[in-house]
């Protein structure tokens, strides 16, 4: 199936909407994904992970009265949402105080539960994509269980297409090689600082026919500025003054092209040709619409041509 459309191959990701690194207020995520609604983003995607189904509740709210089938949807298989006898803040990054907790399942019976959770706390009919969810611990039962259910579902037409989403690129590799899978979400391991899914899962995309969609292209917040900001993270955890260091130097280069590092940071994954498209995490309308006007932007051809010769970019990384 086609995840973006022909003029528009930007959506929202909904991590920060479950109060990601920070509370967001529910009108504020409402907002937000309205505001995307707005630019034109018809691509969606959320998980259980993200607040322990607060996202997915909420994007839901914001989505119910959109036609159905005018937007993509995704979401993800692996954890189980229940509920526990007291409250507790969650540790696993979102800002939270709830009785609902997470546990690991890819079992059968786990995914098929994962999936009417996810339906009832959406509000929807149906999901339009579902990726097995971080399962870098979990191969073997992500191989033996996960997979084959989400295959059945998809040969009985209950869910459009099939992948996996994970923050590193060799199991996805393993899994575009050895499964009938459709779509990868790859997770900041495409990206103008950290490309180095062009060793493995981007090549064998191509030759198997997989789509990607490109996530974390900021690598959590290292490229979100034109100047990498105190305290500025990658991959959610503090920056290496060394990433800080090249951050930079991208950003001179940028910038002696008249253009910014983000704009340039969030045009490099749409030059691959396994990239359908990208998913931009937004926490408020005001970084919708920036996120939008990035994606607008016409980034000069010499800037990547000036990044290979500086030694900033690959050599072999996709460029006009």
């Amino acid at each position: 199936m086609k995840l973006f459309g022909d003029g528009q191959r930007i959506g929202l990701g909904g991590a920060p909407l479950g109060n990601l690194l920070g509370e967001v207020h529910e009108a504020d995520a409402v907002a937000t994904v309205n505001a995307a609604w707005d630019e034109g983003w018809r691509y969606f995607d959320t998980a259980p992970h993200y607040g322990l189904g607060l996202a997915e509740e909420r994007l839901g709210l914001a989505l119910r009265d959109k036609p159905r089938d005018s937007y993509v949807l995704s979401s993800k298989v692996g954890r189980i949402i229940y509920s526990a006898e007291t409250e507790a803040s969650d540790d696993e990054g979102f800002d939270i105080q709830t009785t609902r907790r997470r546990r690991w399942d890819f079992s059968r019976d786990g995914v098929l539960r994962s999936i009417e959770d996810s339906l009832r706390r959406i509000g929807t009919d149906r999901l339009d994509v579902v990726f097995v969810h971080d399962p870098d611990d979990h191969y073997e039962e992500a191989v033996a269980t996960a997979f084959p259910t989400l295959i059945e579902l998809r040969d009985q037409g209950v869910i459009g297409a099939i992948g996996s989403g994970m923050n590193q690129s060799a199991m996805l590799t393993r899994f575009v090689r050895e499964i009938d899978i459709d779509v990868i979400m790859l997770a900041g391991r495409y990206t103008l600082i950290d490309p180095d899914g062009l060793d493995d899962v981007l090549p064998a995309c191509l030759h198997n026919d997989v789509q990607v969609v490109a996530v974390g292209i900021f690598n959590s917040g290292l490229m979100s500025q034109p100047r990498p900001a105190p305290g500025t993270t990658f991959n959610y955890e503090p920056a290496a003054q060394t990433l800080i260091d090249k951050a930079n130097k991208l950003a001179d280069v940028c910038e002696a092209h008249g253009t910014t590092l983000p704009a340039a940071a969030l045009a490099f994954p749409l030059l691959h040709p396994a990239v359908a498209g990208i998913a931009v995490g937004c926490r408020t309308p005001d970084e919708v619409h920036t996120n939008a006007a990035l994606a607008r932007t016409e980034v000069p051809t010499g800037l990547w041509t000036d990044l290979k010769s500086a030694g900033l970019l690959r050599e072999d990384a996709p460029t006009p």
